[in-house]
């Protein structure tokens, strides 16, 4: 029967310098689907839970989804997985734009790497083959300069990932990006970009002419028309202003982080926002592969400070961590941290959270000017914030502390109360005091705190998704619910990036019935609703079955001090703290996991 994805992948190991191709089994992709389900079947399958991330034989998993590089809606992202060098568990992170498109059509659906290379390399993958290829004259460069000599070295239409200098200083939370500067897309959360650095990996460039199958053809293009209009008709907002569009709307209802999560509400945020941007310095969309949104958007800055600045604009995470979370009310600063944060390929939520903590410290005298390199370290200073990022990238001074992430400053400053963080991961920019099923969430989640493993906090803002038996609008700072309604979503989403799908287009209502609806005619399947909540919940429960061979246990399931004991003194959300106990003790019945030690033991 005709599929969709190319049934195949490349074992790789650097050491040896050898490379090997391996099928997939069909039985396999309907049980894991592709991308981060087939990456964690493989990793369980061979993981030593005594390696170090670091170790080279510590292998690097990057899959496509199954309908990545087909027309499908947002049919084009790629998961990069492994034990993450920040939390020493699963690690996962996700990359839209046109990478993973192009490994599809160079005839394969991932990658297996393990090794470390003598010098510094770079992998070209074409119509099926590869080749490992010197990266002496690139190591010591940023992502878009990379990009520009991959393309001239290769093929001008050839679509690269690399990692910037961040990733080759292992910079526990370095990402890994593709595209060019208009247009960036990172694989950002939980440090694949250090683990390329620590292989001597520089970038991986893809290219090709092959194209997926259909089981149905005529049926995927009817179906594919038809939710690409309904996507464009709910998504509007998204389409207009990004992401970064809802941060006005964040600060109304309390979720927007303030003063690392301690303040409840703030007059600056409209001046941060998506429509700020789009007044100011807003020059174009941008679109992802096969995407009918366009949430990308390319700014360029004309005066001031930060003028010449021409890049990615900042998406909402971005803008809460250096706007919000930092009390930074200017707007050009951020886009021209959000652009540094691209080139040198750092993770803008853990990069911003790790600049707060040390500023916090620095307000408590627990840092000094003698820790900062002279640093006056304050809410608001963007030139000092600017300056933090490029020694976190560079690791020089007081970079290279927090170029180790929250949970180890705190840990050496002696400030338990400043690790704002779970199982180590810095949490993204969603309260779960305004949102309480956001609560289990951050503490269940596979890879730590992690807003896209629900997206739970989509309901409260009015968001309907249907099939997933809960009122369009519930209450989001009910108590009771709020752990169901954390598991029903955990199972939902968990699909998305094995399929190789955005979970933006959920904006444009789609369901589970309509997941199944494009799933079946590109594949020959006969998916129910019902599947691929089975199908996401298996997902769900196979990352955990592997973080409990990491040791995690129910203990771990839990949120920062400052989110269970601190309210928001004002605001959309002031005096709401989550009753954890009960919250949790719902959570864990609905996933059918044991209580007392947090082990599945069902699904």
């Amino acid at each position: 029967m005709t599929q969709p994805y190319a049934g195949q992948y490349l074992r790789i190991d650097l050491t040896a310098g050898s490379i090997s191709r391996h099928p997939i089994a069909e039985t396999d992709v309907r049980q894991w689907l592709l991308g981060s389900g087939y990456a964690a079947w493989l990793f369980s399958q061979e993981m030593d839970p005594t390696r170090d991330p670091y170790d080279p034989h510590s292998p690097l998993y990057i899959f496509n989804g199954v309908l990545s590089g087909t027309f499908a809606p947002t049919g084009c992202r790629s998961s990069w997985c492994g034990r993450s060098p920040l939390t020493g568990i699963w690690g996962e992170a996700n990359m839209g734009g046109h990478w993973g498109a192009e490994l599809r059509f160079a005839g394969l659906d991932g990658l297996v790497i393990s090794g470390r290379a003598d010098q510094p390399v770079y992998l070209y993958i074409h119509d099926g083959g590869a080749d490992i290829r010197p990266a002496g004259h690139l190591w010591g460069k940023n992502h878009y300069e990379t990009y520009d000599l991959l393309r001239a070295e290769t093929d001008p239409k050839a679509q690269i990932a690399s990692i910037g200098v961040a990733g080759e200083n292992r910079v526990r939370f370095a990402g890994v990006m593709q595209g060019g500067i208009e247009h960036a897309r990172t694989a950002g959360r939980t440090g694949m970009g250090a683990l390329l650095g620590s292989k001597n990996l520089k970038a991986i460039v893809t290219r090709g002419k092959a194209r997926p199958g259909y089981a149905d053809e005529a049926g995927f293009r009817a179906t594919v028309k038809a939710q690409n209009a309904s996507i464009k008709e709910f998504a509007i907002g998204l389409s207009k202003l990004g992401t970064a569009g809802g941060v006005p709307g964040a600060e109304r209802v309390g979720d927007l982080p303030l003063r690392n999560w301690r303040d409840g509400t703030w007059p600056d945020a409209a001046q941060i926002s998506g429509q700020k941007i789009s007044e100011t310095i807003h020059d174009k969309h941008t679109f992802c592969f096969a995407c009918p949104i366009g949430c990308g958007k390319t700014v360029n800055i004309q005066e001031g400070a930060y003028a010449g600045t021409v890049g990615h604009g900042p998406e909402y995470e971005t803008l809460g961590g250096f706007g919000g979370l930092l009390l930074n009310g200017d707007l050009n600063s951020i886009a021209h941290i959000n652009y540094l944060c691209n080139d040198y390929g750092l993770d803008t939520i853990s990069t911003s959270a790790v600049i707060a903590c040390a500023v916090e410290a620095f307000e408590r005298g627990l840092l000094t000017l003698a820790d900062t390199d002279g640093l006056r370290l304050a809410w608001g200073n963007a030139p000092a914030i600017v300056a933090c990022v490029h020694a976190i990238a560079q690791r020089t001074g007081c970079g290279d502390r927090l170029a180790e992430g929250v949970q180890r400053l705190a840990a050496a400053l002696a400030a338990p109360d400043l690790d704002i963080t779970v199982k180590g991961l810095e949490l993204p920019y969603h309260d779960p005091r305004a949102f309480l099923s956001m609560a289990a969430n951050y503490a269940t989640a596979n890879r730590g705190a992690c807003h896209m493993e629900s997206c739970s906090y989509w309901p409260g803002y009015g968001q309907r998704i249907e099939g997933l038996d809960f009122p369009d609008d519930p209450d989001r700072l009910s108590q009771v619910g709020a752990g169901a309604l954390a598991v029903r979503y955990q199972d939902y989403v968990s699909v998305y990036n094995p399929l190789g799908l955005c979970k933006f287009i959920i904006k444009g209502h789609v369901g589970p019935a309509q997941i199944a609806a494009i799933v079946n005619p590109a594949t020959g399947w006969s998916w129910t609703a019902d599947d691929v909540m089975a199908a996401g919940a298996r997902l769900f429960n196979l990352k955990r079955q592997i973080n409990t061979r990491y040791g995690i246990r129910a203990a771990d399931d839990t949120l920062p001090a400052r989110l269970l004991t601190h309210a928001r003194p004002s605001g959309g959300a002031a005096g709401s703290l989550p009753d954890f106990a009960l919250i949790m003790d719902e959570y864990y019945a609905a996933r059918g996991w044991d209580r007392e030690s947090g082990l599945p033991v069902t699904g």
